[in-house]
């Protein structure tokens, strides 16, 4: 038996398919396992395909294979859909009571179990806990003790009574007797071992919200988007008890100019948005760079380009964040490559942003903002979150950037391009700011030298950042390899357990994942030291690509995934050993 479990539960949008894995993913979690999800889901309210994935191990598991154990199958496609991942052995419930189901034939050599999930959910109080019942058909078939799941039971329910908490434990019940009684002679040949580890189970949408709360966020506006959503829903209800805001605004123009006004009024402010609102967002992003603001944009890419696959899987928008916008605009481009790191890099953003006064896109997607894994909760120690607000200046020294008449100078052309920042209410700190060019003191101008020197000041920012700030990647592997990887984004859990593999089969490479994608970490002696370099990445063009490409002016070979799939670690082994054997670009 392997040491992880693949389970999955299929069906249509609306059939209550995300609440299921989660209440599975928070009790495996809960018994000391290890667990990431995957989500596969249709854009619209009912209807279409859509499936909830979870791979489960006592050790750490940080992507998707294509192997699936055990699979709740709530409509006869759902089979259709998995049948590539499906092998001998695989277990697949099914309520052969379903008009829709009668007819379902189980593939040759898998386990079939036809449980009546409607009447039994039925019996235990109402048929919309038919999902529940299958969770307990498949505690009996992992040998699963059903206590953990009446934990999360408890944590999915309370706030709706304890009547229908003892109702769905009851249906959970249901579902284990009935397995075990009616295919008490069957050999399932899968065991999930518990353990006393403690874990905290979040998805990267919500690790940016933790973030945003540890750095000091005080104000957020956003208008919902798949998938930057749960940003919003994280933040809600949680930054009142720190004296911040949520608004929900009535489009992306106007959530990013709240946002910058609340930051420029002195708080840690933010937006979060998708491709889509990117380019509403950009007008004022222009703003925000000339004025000057400290403000954290995040992109939590998808599908495109237009409206696209809104719930699908892309890396698409790389040159719209290190290129977007009219002029040249100074600015960070952060971009977490794994769940706890959407964490510490949006603590990170926020003080660039403030440090640099500038703006900073924090860049995620939709695999990682999506899937749900397990951390220690030493992961996320607040004790170790450092806030640095910058050149802010008050009463006591401001009068070292005022001029000759007493006016404070908000764009002070500082050597290292950082001008003094004083908040409202400042004594002697009141100034202006525009979107027109300005001299120090913010007033409009067009002066020559005062435009360039302006815009070298404003530029000068990031040479700064480049001498003070480590914008190193992470690097695994054999240092010395001949194959050398870079990847971005939510790949690097694929890529580490592609390694793994592949070291199996005697095949060492040297792995880097770069957080830092503006300014990024010079890579030209790792390529150089190299004899074959592969940048993986999920679009069609190979944008990081071509960036390295531009940097240290060597060409690389491509491994691309635009199907709105995200990698599989199987999957990644197989393409990285061919792109080695057989230099050329892979696409997917």
């Amino acid at each position: 038996m392997p040491d992880d479990l693949n389970w999955a539960i299929g069906g249509e949008a609306g059939d209550g398919i995300a609440s299921t894995g989660k209440i599975f993913a928070q009790a495996l979690s809960r018994a000391g396992r290890h667990v990431f999800t995957s989500k596969d889901f249709a854009s619209r309210i009912r209807g279409g395909y859509t499936a909830y994935k979870i791979r489960t191990s006592v050790d750490r598991v940080e992507s998707v294979v294509d192997r699936l154990d055990i699979l709740i199958a709530l409509t006869e496609r759902t089979v259709d859909e998995n049948m590539d991942e499906l092998h001998e052995g695989s277990v697949i419930i099914y309520d052969g009571e379903r008009t829709t189901m009668q007819d379902l034939e189980i593939p040759e050599g898998m386990i079939g179990l036809d449980v009546p999930l409607k009447s039994l959910a039925e019996d235990a109080g109402g048929a919309i806990m038919a999902n529940i019942v299958a969770l307990g058909a498949a505690c009996e078939i992992t040998d699963f003790p059903i206590e953990n799941l009446d934990e999360s039971l408890e944590k999915r329910f309370g706030d709706k009574g304890q009547a229908i908490v003892e109702n769905n434990k009851k249906a959970a019940r249901a579902g284990q007797e009935y397995v075990a009684e009616e295919y008490a002679d069957t050999e399932f040949g899968y065991e999930m071992e518990t353990t006393d580890n403690d874990y905290v189970l979040l998805n990267g949408d919500e690790a940016i919200g933790m973030g945003a709360l540890a750095a000091g966020c005080r104000f957020y506006a956003g208008y919902p988007i798949t998938p930057a959503t749960d940003v919003m829903e994280y933040l809600t209800g949680r930054i009142d008890e720190y004296g911040g805001k949520v608004v929900q605004a009535e489009d992306e123009l106007s959530a990013i100019n709240m946002a910058l006004g609340a930051a420029r009024a002195g708080a840690r402010a933010m937006t979060a948005t998708s491709g889509p609102g990117i380019d509403l967002m950009t007008e004022t992003f222009g703003l925000v760079a000339q004025s000057e603001t400290p403000l954290v944009i995040c992109d939590v890419m998808r599908s495109g380009p237009s409206t696209g696959m809104p719930t699908k899987q892309e890396q698409g928008d790389l040159n719209m964040t290190l290129y977007g916008g009219h002029g040249e605009i100074p600015r960070f481009v952060v971009g977490p490559t794994t769940v706890s790191e959407c964490f510490w890099k949006t603590v990170e953003a926020f003080n660039l942003a403030e440090k640099y006064q500038i703006p900073v896109f924090l860049v995620a997607d939709l695999a990682l903002a999506v899937s749900e894994q397990t951390f220690p909760p030493e992961e996320f120690d607040m004790d170790e979150v450092e806030i640095d607000r910058g050149k802010v200046v008050d009463e006591s020294e401001i009068d070292s950037w005022l001029d000759e008449q007493g006016r404070f100078q908000p764009h002070f052309p500082a050597a290292d391009g950082v001008s003094p920042r004083a908040f409202p209410g400042t004594i002697d700190g009141a100034h202006m700011t525009t979107g027109l060019e300005h001299d120090a003191l913010g007033r409009r101008t067009e002066e020559e030298e005062v435009r360039v020197e302006q815009v070298d000041k404003r530029n000068q920012k990031v040479e700064t950042a480049r001498e003070q700030e480590d914008w190193s990647c992470r690097e695994y592997g054999d240092p010395d390899a001949d194959t050398l990887v870079i990847s971005w984004g939510s790949n690097e859990g694929a890529i580490r357990e592609g390694m793994d593999l592949l070291a199996e089969e005697g095949i060492d490479i040297r792995f880097l994942s770069v957080p830092y994608l503006f300014p990024r970490p010079d890579l030209s002696d790792a390529i150089e030291n190299a004899e074959t370099t592969i940048v993986v990445e999920c679009n069609a063009t190979g944008q990081f690509a071509d960036v390295i490409e531009h940097d240290v002016l060597e060409r690389v070979e491509r491994i691309n995934k635009y199907t709105g799939v995200r990698f599989k670690a199987d999957e990644l082994a197989k393409d990285i050993k061919d792109a080695m054997t057989e230099p050329q670009e892979a696409e997917i």
